[in-house]
C-alpha cells in the first residue's frame, strides 16, 4: 500500500455504496469484494460494491422504474440541498452497482442510507474524488453473489469482526472508509439490528483530515482534536494512523473491535 500527497482540486463525484448483509453462523456478516491487482486506485484491495454514479442513473426512465417516490427517497437520504430527483439518481446508482459488481438485484426498498464519505483534497490512495453515499441492504437469501472477473476477483463474507482481525494479520488489504464502517458495522449482533439503526437516524456526512507527523500519514474524523468538526460522527477510533504498511487506530485491534477481542 502506498500513500500519496498529491492535491486533487476537482469537484468530488458522485458515487454509491452498498453494504451487503446476511446472517451467518456468528451472526451479521458483510459481502466485501476483492479489487483486480491491476487496479489503478484501490489495486488488491477489498472493498464493498459500488462505483460513481452514471448519467444515465438520472433519467427519466431510470428515475420512472424505482419502486419508491423520488420524495421519499429524498427524505431518506437527509440532504435538503439536492433535488428529489438527484436523491432517486443515487439509489439508482447503488442498484445498478450492486447488480453489475456482484450479481445481486435489489429494490430501492431493500436499501438504507447509512452514511455519506467526501474523498478530501489529499487523497491519500486514490487519484480520484468521490461524493459516496453507503447504503445498508440485506442480501436476497434466493441470490447468490459473485465477482464480475473483471473490475473484482474473489469475494469474502465476512463477520466485520473476522474481516478486521484478517485485515490485522496481514491476509486482506482495506482501505480506510472499509476499516471505519466495519469498526461501526462490528457493534450490531444482527442485520435486523442494523438495518434498524440506519432506519432511525439521519447518515452522517465524513469528510477525513488527512495531515503528515514527522513523515507518518494520519487520517482524523469527525471528533477528533484535529478535525474541523467536533460532533462524532461514528463510533470508534477518531483518527488512523500509516505504520507498519497500514492503517491502524491508537490501540490497535483493540480499538476498531471497541475493547473487545
Amino acid at each position: 500500500m502506498q500513500i500519496t500527497s498529491h492535491i486533487v482540486d476537482t469537484p468530488p463525484r458522485d458515487a454509491a455504496t452498498v453494504l451487503m448483509l446476511r446472517e451467518g453462523s456468528t451472526g451479521l456478516e458483510v459481502l466485501l469484494l476483492k479489487r483486480h491487482t491491476d487496479s489503478k486506485d484501490l489495486g488488491g484491495a477489498f472493498v464493498f460494491p459500488g462505483g460513481k454514479r452514471d448519467e444515465a442513473d438520472a433519467s427519466p426512465s431510470t428515475l420512472a422504474s424505482l419502486d419508491l417516490a423520488l420524495t421519499d427517497l429524498h427524505a431518506q437520504l437527509g440532504e435538503p440541498d439536492i433535488t428529489p430527483e438527484h436523491a432517486g439518481s443515487l439509489f439508482a446508482a447503488a442498484l445498478r452497482e450492486a447488480q453489475e459488481e456482484c450479481g445481486l438485484q435489489l429494490s430501492c426498498t431493500d436499501l438504507k442510507p447509512w452514511s455519506r464519505w467526501i474523498t478530501p483534497r489529499m487523497p491519500s490512495m486514490m487519484s480520484k474524488r468521490f461524493d459516496t453515499r453507503f447504503f445498508l441492504a440485506r442480501a436476497p437469501t434466493a441470490q447468490t453473489a459473485v465477482q464480475d472477473n473483471h473490475e473484482t476477483t474473489e469475494i469474502l463474507w465476512a463477520s466485520p469482526r473476522q474481516a478486521l482481525m484478517q485485515y490485522w494479520a496481514g491476509d486482506i488489504l482495506l482501505a480506510p472508509p472499509q476499516i471505519m464502517s466495519l469498526s461501526h458495522l462490528s457493534l450490531f449482533q444482527n442485520v435486523d439490528h442494523a438495518l434498524e439503526d440506519a432506519a432511525q437516524r439521519r447518515p452522517p456526512v465524513i469528510q477525513p483530515e488527512p495531515f503528515d507527523v514527522e513523515g507518518m500519514r494520519v487520517i482524523c474524523y469527525p471528533g477528533d482534536p484535529k478535525h474541523p468538526v467536533q460532533q462524532r460522527a461514528l463510533p470508534g477510533p477518531s483518527r488512523l494512523h500509516f505504520r507498519n504498511k497500514r492503517f491502524e487506530p491508537e490501540g490497535g485491534l483493540n480499538a476498531l473491535l471497541h475493547g473487545k477481542l
